[in-house]
């Protein structure tokens, strides 16, 4: 079969020697220090990783230098992992160390393994997205530096994942993080009707809402639609199909936090996230707000959850109603989901008992 264009290139062609000879046949693995593990293989081969922290926006010439320590330090070969982390693979256990030195002189961070925080996941932001109710970058950054003594050291009970999505529609992994940021918008899209009869197609912008929350104007001369405010929940498809209707409100706009997601494991099946802080405003560049209200949920949990406890089955033990009250965030009815059509999704309750 020839070769074509479509579809990635087939990974294998990419892994490294030491993993190709030993693929399937890694026994296990260990955490030798925050940021460097072993694999071992049943051939007795292993393999050294040192992660690195790294941005999700790097430039060409960053590349190019992480390049360079891998031509010098692991053969050529490293991985970006999905958290954009970079993973240096090594055979030789003598090169540890000089390898942190080169990383620890170009002030570039070691860490983000076993029971620490580890990058933020998120998605595009201001930056590029046209849906989205707050930065990404600038609030990750921000976030990260409060959170810094947790990248490399082994304080927490367990791994805190965080994620941020800059919308609704999450592109990033928002439902099952341990602490999910997320962008909301508050205001219903605001029609163009001018434009809109001139620059959309009415029908794809009718069928791009999820809700059916779109419908033709009642005045058919204005040639435009109307929103159903009861059925809009804000999630700026109808401005993908038609830029006649954005929703982006300097006001309206803001950030909702989430706790308790994770995927399964070996103890326990996966969790979904849940609200616990409904709207904290826009503040760049440094959003106060939110960096105080990540540091002091993360800073609660390493308090009182037990070793091994992710922050989902910290609270799964000690009760929704405990987690408010230990970290000081207030109880509010916007916590409670009378969204219209919540009643068809496993969302129409709060799912716990209060009082």
């Amino acid at each position: 079969m020839g070769k074509t264009d479509i579809g990635p290139p087939d990974f294998r062609n990419f892994l490294p020697p030491i993993i190709k000879k030993n693929y399937g046949k890694w026994k296990y693995h260990r955490i030798l220090e925050p940021g460097v593990l072993v694999h071992v293989s049943e051939t007795g081969k292993e393999v050294y990783t040192v992660r690195m922290g790294s941005g999700r926006l790097v430039t060409v010439d960053f590349i190019r230098e992480v390049c360079d320590l891998a031509d010098k330090y692991s053969d050529g070969y490293l991985r970006f992992t999905s958290r954009h982390n970079v993973e240096f693979l090594l055979t030789d256990k003598k090169k540890i160390a000089p390898l942190k030195k080169e990383l620890a002189a170009k002030g570039w961070p070691i860490g983000g393994t076993g029971h620490s925080v580890t990058s933020i996941v998120h998605t595009q932001g201001w930056v590029h997205c046209h849906t989205p109710a707050t930065d990404a970058s600038g609030v990750v950054k921000s976030v990260m530096d409060e959170l810094f003594e947790y990248f490399g050291s082994h304080k927490l009970p367990a791994q805190v994942r965080i994620a941020l999505a800059c919308c609704l529609n999450m592109c990033g992994a928002v439902h099952c993080s341990d602490i999910a940021i997320l962008g909301v918008h508050t205001k219903l899209p605001k029609v163009d009707h001018e434009t809109l009869r001139n620059v959309c197609e009415i029908p794809t912008t009718i069928a791009a809402c999820p809700t059916g929350a779109i419908r033709p104007h009642p005045d058919k001369e204005k040639k435009s639609v109307i929103v159903n405010p009861e059925r809009c929940m804000y999630c700026g498809n109808c401005y993908t199909m038609c830029p006649a209707m954005p929703l982006a409100d300097g006001e309206g706009d803001g950030i909702s936090i989430w706790v308790g997601g994770k995927v399964s494991n070996a103890r326990h099946t996966p969790m979904f996230s849940r609200l616990a802080i409904p709207y904290l405003p826009n503040n760049p560049p440094r959003w106060p707000e939110v960096t105080s209200a990540i540091k002091n949920i993360v800073e609660v949990y390493a308090k009182h959850a037990n070793k091994y406890e992710r922050i989902g089955e910290w609270i799964e033990r000690v009760g929704w109603e405990r987690f408010f009250k230990l970290t000081g965030i207030e109880f509010t009815p916007l916590h409670i989901d009378d969204y219209k059509l919540s009643t068809t999704t496993f969302r129409n309750t709060t799912q716990f008992k209060w009082g």
